[in-house]
């Protein structure tokens, strides 16, 4: 298991933007590919990007192309969701996985993630 901690949430206007952060204790993460999920009051957690081992290959939902980043820095063990252009629509609880699936650079399928952290929430105000 990896122990995931999120932070860096909070409550922001819309246009403003936050910078999420996630460390990974123990292992080094460049053994696993990570990834950002959210979910909204009401509504099934959702896919947000993903980054493979090396950090070389991100993947995003439509809704967040070319507004969010996905980045790691793997001498850290942290992973970073920069969200810029902050709309209403992207408030929720955001939670950094990890996934020790092999066979692919990164995954959207929340259920090849085997670790989670708790969630930070963001909450954007219109």
């Amino acid at each position: 298991q990896v122990p995931l901690v999120e932070s860096g949430g909070g409550l922001v206007q819309a246009g403003d933007s936050l910078r999420l952060s996630c460390a990974a204790s123990g292992r080094t993460d460049s053994t696993y590919l990570m990834g950002w999920f959210r979910q909204a009051p009401g509504k099934e957690r959702e896919f947000v990007a993903t980054i493979s081992r090396s950090g070389g290959i991100t993947y995003y939902a439509d809704s967040v192309k070319g507004r969010f980043i996905i980045s790691r820095d793997n001498a850290k063990n942290t992973v970073y969701l920069q969200m810029n252009s902050l709309k209403p629509e992207d408030t929720a609880v955001y939670y950094c996985a990890a996934s020790g699936f092999g066979g692919a650079y990164y995954y959207t399928d929340a259920r090849r993630y085997g670790d989670w952290g708790q969630g930070t929430q963001v909450n954007v105000s219109s």
